[in-house]
């Protein structure tokens, strides 16, 4: 990138109780907030930055790792770093939909099959699904964004002798509604959810391009068709620099 006559390009000078990697925070943070650095552009590299304020890599780092605790900068991991984005509110309801829920927020929603299989449930998963352990479970993984960014890695669980042919409806439409209808599932609702946060894996780290130093939240949830009988098991990890989830009535 390009950085010439740009404002993060004057050197930082030594004053008297303030360090320099917090004047290049204040530095970063002053043009967020007039508008000269607009949400979801990139900012220049570190070694960019360190030439362009006259200080060493780690001094930028730190000044960086400031601005993402606060919420004003998102780190990327081989990426680079990004003027944060406001936070998208995941609205937990009856019907939830990943493509409504990015559409609410004027984004284009998208999403990535990272696999598409059949398992045997373990008891755990067998319980969630109120099936028998070992019994023939479908698992569609995928990978959720909002135009480019990813918001959401999250793994759905179905009973495949309950839902008869959802694994070949899943590989012609990854659309769960949609493959869903197709074995005869006309709607599902949420009868349960559960959350709850932990820092993520190096693997949904990289996946959700965040610092592993950053909490994930993480969802259990429970779809059920109009008769109550269980269709889905969902587990979702959300990146909390551009999630929150919000339960309505």
């Amino acid at each position: 990138m390009n950085v010439a006559d740009d404002s993060l390009t004057h050197p930082v000078l030594r004053q008297d109780g303030i360090a320099l990697w917090r004047q290049i925070a204040n530095r970063v943070q002053q043009d967020i907030a007039s508008g000269a650095r607009k949400p979801g552009e990139q900012l220049p590299t570190e070694a960019e930055l360190s030439a362009g304020f006259g200080v060493n890599r780690h001094t930028v780092r730190r000044a960086l790792e400031e601005l993402s605790r606060d919420g004003l900068v998102r780190v990327e991991q081989g990426r680079g770093s990004f003027v944060a984005e406001d936070v998208l509110d995941y609205a937990v309801e009856a019907r939830t939909r990943f493509s409504e829920w990015i559409r609410k927020h004027n984004k284009e929603p998208s999403g990535q099959v990272l696999q598409l299989r059949e398992i045997a449930a373990e008891p755990r998963l067998a319980a969630s699904l109120n099936v028998s352990a070992g019994s023939r479970v479908v698992l569609l993984e995928r990978l959720g964004f909002a135009d480019d960014r990813p918001v959401g890695l999250t793994r759905h669980y179905f009973p495949a002798l309950r839902l008869n042919g959802i694994l070949e409806a899943l590989r012609a439409s990854p659309r769960i509604t949609e493959a869903l209808r197709t074995v005869g599932v006309d709607d599902y609702l949420r009868q349960q959810t559960r959350v709850t946060a932990r820092l993520p894996t190096q693997v949904e780290a990289d996946r959700l391009r965040m610092a592993r130093n950053r909490p994930v939240l993480v969802t259990e949830n429970i779809n059920v068709d109009h008769a109550g009988t269980i269709v889905e098991f969902a587990t979702g990890c959300y990146p909390t620099p551009r999630v929150q989830i919000v339960f309505e009535p």
